[in-house]
C-alpha cells in the first residue's frame, strides 16, 4: 500500500506553494524594512541625528541689555535697572492656581482684574512654565515675598531688567519710552526678538527713531528638554550683542531750567547752537511720566493724560501748530529789504488803524506808532507797519523769504512726528480752497496770522538762520555708539548782509532800547544781552470793544479763549551762539514766555565757558539769578508793555 494516495499528494503540493508565498511575502517585507533602515541610518542618519538633536536640545532667545541714551556730558537719560518680579510655575502650586493667588495676594497687592489676566497666562502655557504675577517690586515688597517664601508653593523670585527713566517726565517727549510688542510691529519687523515675551520696544521719541540700534542682538541659551520640553540642564549660552548708546546733543541741566521755567503752563521751549544746529534743550510741558507705560498704565492714568486740557502727551515743540504772529514779521521785513521796498527812504504812518476794501485792520497800539522804518516797525512790534509793508511786497516775496529761513517744510530733526507747519501761496489756497488768493490775506500772513502756521522748533531754527546767516538745521543726536553722525555743513543764507544786518537790529532794539516792546525783560549783564521778537498769536476772532481797549481784558477770559504768547530770540548780540523760540499757550498776558526764555538763555551762555565774554564766570547748576528787580525799577514800562499785543 503507497505511504500517500493521489489526494494526499495534492493537499502537500498545496502546503508547499502557500509555503513558498508566505516566505516571499516575508522575504519582500524584510528587504522593505531593512532598506528602509539603510535609508534612516545610513543614506540620512545625519540629518536625522541632527532632527534627533534639535529634539533633545532647544535653544532659546534671550533679550540683551537695551543701550543707554546720554545727554552730551554724558549723564544717563535712559538705562536699565532691575526689575523685582514674582512668578508663578502652576504645577507647584499644590493647594492649586487660584489658592496660590489668593495666598500671595496677601503679601503683595494683586487685584481682580492682574488675578484674571494671570490665570489666562496660565491657561495658554505648559504647566511647569513660570508666568509673571507682579513685576517692578519695590526692594520692601520683594523681600516680603522672599521672607514668606517657604509658605508660598508654586512661587518663584526672580530679578531681570526693566527700562528706566530717571528724570521722568522732564525729557519724555525727548526719549519717547518703551512698551510691550503689538501684533502690527511684528508685521513689519522680521527681529526674532519681537515674538519674546515680555519684548518691549520703542514706541516714541528717540527710543522709536534707534530702536533698532538701541535694541541689541539677541542672544541664546542652549538648554537640554525632556519630551515633554521640560528643561533638564543649560548646556551653553550666548548673552548676544547689547544695544549701542545713543548720544544726544541735549544739556540736561537746561533742560531741567526750561521745565522749571514753564512749569504749570502749556508751553514748550527750544534752544540750539546758532552754527551747527546742535539743540541743548526742548521743553514741552506738561510731561507724563514714562516709566508708566513701561510698568502698564490705569485706566485712570489713561483717562487723565487724554482729558487734560493742557495735553501732556502732545509733542509741542514740533507737533505743535501755532500761528508764528509777530515773530513772522522778521521774515516780511527781510522780503521788505531784499526787494527793494523798505529802502533807508521808506516809512509808514501809523495812526492806529489800517483801512483796505471797506475794512479796518487794527494795530495792537490803538492810538498809534506815528512813523516808522523798518527797524522802528520791528522794535516796537507796529502791524500797521506790516500791513503795509506785507501789501507792497506781495506774498510771492513774503513765501520766498519765509521758506528760506525754514517755515513750511519739515527741520529734518531725528525724531519721529514733526509737522511742516504752513506758509501759504497762491497757488496753495486756489487748491485748497478754489478761491483766488484775496489782498486781505496777504495782509493777515504779513502779522503772522491767517493761513501761516509754524512749529515752535521751526521758529527757533528760524531765529538760528537770522542771527548766523547760515541754513543751520536743528540737530539732536551726536552719536550712536562709536560712530559720530555726519552733519553737513550749513550753507550761506540767501539772503543779504543788509536785509540780515537791518532785522538783527530791529530785535536788538526789541529787548535792548527803551520803548521795544521786550525792553523789560532784557539781559543786562554787559556781553550777554539777548536780542529777540515777541508775539502773539491770536487763537480767535477779536470784537470791535477788544480792539479798542487792547489786550486788557485777555486775563479776564476764559483760559482757552486766551492769545498764545511767543518769542524768538539769539544771544549775545555781539556775536551770536545760541537761538531760542519759547511759546505759552494762551498765556501772553504778563509776557512769561519772554520772561522763560530770558532767564534759559542767560543760564546757557554761563554754563558754556567757552562761549562767554572774557572775565564773565561759568556756573554748572541748574539755577538761574531772577531778573526781576529791573521790572520792578521800571514800573510805567512796565504796565504800558502788559497793555501790548505784543
Amino acid at each position: 500500500m503507497p505511504l500517500f494516495d493521489k489526494k494526499d499528494k495534492s493537499r502537500y503540493a498545496t502546503f508547499t506553494r502557500r509555503s513558498a508565498g508566505l516566505g516571499g511575502a516575508m522575504s519582500c517585507v524584510f528587504a522593505v524594512l531593512a532598506g528602509r533602515l539603510y535609508q534612516l541610518q545610513i543614506r540620512d542618519g545625519d540629518q536625522y541625528m541632527v532632527a534627533a538633536e534639535d529634539n533633545r536640545v532647544s535653544e532659546r532667545l534671550i533679550a540683551p541689555p537695551r543701550g543707554r541714551i546720554m545727554d552730551r556730558f554724558g549723564v544717563e537719560l535712559a538705562n536699565s535697572r532691575r526689575n523685582y518680579r514674582v512668578l508663578l510655575v502652576s504645577e507647584q502650586a499644590t493647594q492649586g492656581v487660584s489658592e496660590a493667588l489668593d495666598t500671595i495676594s496677601r503679601v503683595i497687592l494683586l487685584s481682580d482684574q492682574q488675578k484674571k489676566k494671570i490665570l489666562h497666562d496660565i491657561a495658554m502655557n505648559k504647566k511647569f512654565i513660570p508666568v509673571p504675577v507682579a513685576e517692578n517690586l519695590s526692594w520692601e515688597e520683594f523681600s516680603r515675598v522672599n521672607l514668606h517664601l517657604p509658605y508660598l508653593p508654586g512661587i518663584q523670585c526672580d530679578v531681570g531688567e526693566t527700562r528706566d527713566y530717571p528724570f521722568s517726565k522732564e525729557l519724555v517727549h525727548i526719549l519717547g519710552y518703551v512698551a510691550s510688542v503689538s501684533p502690527q510691529d511684528i508685521e513689519h519687523d522680521d527681529d526674532p526678538l519681537m515674538s519674546l515675551p515680555g519684548m518691549r520696544i520703542g514706541k516714541r521719541g528717540i527710543e522709536k527713531a534707534f530702536d533698532k540700534e538701541i535694541r541689541g542682538r539677541a542672544g541664546a541659551s542652549r538648554v537640554e528638554v525632556n519630551a515633554y520640553g521640560r528643561i533638564i540642564r543649560e548646556l551653553g549660552k550666548d548673552p548676544g550683542q547689547p544695544g549701542e548708546d545713543v548720544y544726544l546733543t541735549i544739556d540736561r541741566q537746561v533742560q531741567a531750567l526750561a521745565d522749571q521755567k514753564l512749569e504749570g503752563q502749556s508751553a514748550a521751549m527750544v534752544v540750539m547752537d546758532v552754527n551747527n544746529g546742535d539743540v541743548i534743550a526742548m521743553s514741552s510741558t506738561p510731561g507724563f511720566d514714562p516709566n508708566l507705560f513701561n510698568v502698564g498704565l490705569s485706566g485712570q492714568q489713561w483717562h487723565d493724560l487724554t482729558t487734560d486740557d493742557h495735553k501732556p502727551l502732545l509733542n509741542k515743540f514740533m507737533g505743535g501748530i501755532y500761528p508764528p504772529g509777530s515773530t513772522f514779521k522778521t521774515a516780511v521785513a527781510l522780503a521788505a529789504i531784499d526787494s527793494g521796498i523798505a529802502t533807508p527812504d521808506y516809512h509808514v504812518s501809523c495812526s492806529g488803524v489800517f483801512n483796505f476794501g471797506g475794512h479796518a485792520f487794527h494795530c495792537w497800539r490803538h492810538q498809534g506808532h506815528g512813523t516808522l522804518d523798518v527797524i522802528g516797525g520791528l522794535k516796537n512790534s507796529c502791524d500797521v507797519f506790516f500791513y503795509e509793508t506785507a501789501h507792497r511786497v506781495g506774498i510771492d516775496a513774503i513765501e520766498v523769504a519765509a521758506r528760506k529761513l525754514g517755515l513750511g517744510s519739515l527741520t529734518g530733526i531725528q525724531l519721529p512726528g514733526e509737522h511742516s507747519g504752513l506758509v501759504p501761496s497762491k497757488e496753495w489756497k486756489l487748491k485748497t480752497y478754489k478761491s483766488p488768493w484775496q489782498q486781505g490775506d496777504t495782509l493777515s500772513v504779513g502779522i503772522g496770522q491767517g493761513y501761516v502756521t509754524a512749529t515752535l522748533l521751526q521758529l527757533c531754527q528760524q531765529a538760528a538762520r537770522i542771527a548766523s546767516g547760515k541754513q543751520v538745521s536743528p540737530r539732536l543726536v551726536h552719536s550712536v555708539g562709536d560712530r559720530v553722525l555726519a552733519r553737513p555743513e550749513p550753507a550761506k543764507l540767501d539772503v543779504s548782509d543788509n536785509a540780515l544786518d537791518k532785522v538783527r537790529l530791529g530785535m536788538n532794539k526789541v529787548m535792548n532800547e527803551p520803548g521795544g516792546t521786550a525792553y523789560t525783560w532784557r539781559i543786562p549783564i554787559p556781553g550777554l544781552e539777548m536780542a529777540g521778537k515777541t508775539g502773539t498769536a491770536q487763537v480767535r476772532v477779536y470784537s470791535a470793544e477788544e480792539h479798542l481797549h487792547g489786550m486788557a481784558k485777555n486775563a479776564s477770559l476764559e483760559w482757552k479763549l486766551r492769545d498764545h504768547g511767543l518769542f524768538i530770540g539769539f544771544a549775545p548780540v555781539s556775536d551770536p551762539k545760541y537761538a531760542i523760540a519759547c511759546v505759552v499757550e494762551h498765556g501772553s498776558d504778563g509776557h512769561p514766555q519772554v520772561v522763560a526764555a530770558r532767564d534759559v538763555m542767560q543760564f546757557t551762555l554761563q554754563r558754556d565757558p567757552l562761549k562767554l565774554p572774557a572775565g564773565y564766570p561759568a556756573v554748572n547748576s541748574a539755577s538761574a539769578a531772577p531778573l526781576t528787580q529791573q521790572a520792578e525799577s521800571e514800573p510805567d514800562l512796565r504796565q504800558q508793555l502788559a497793555k501790548a499785543g505784543d
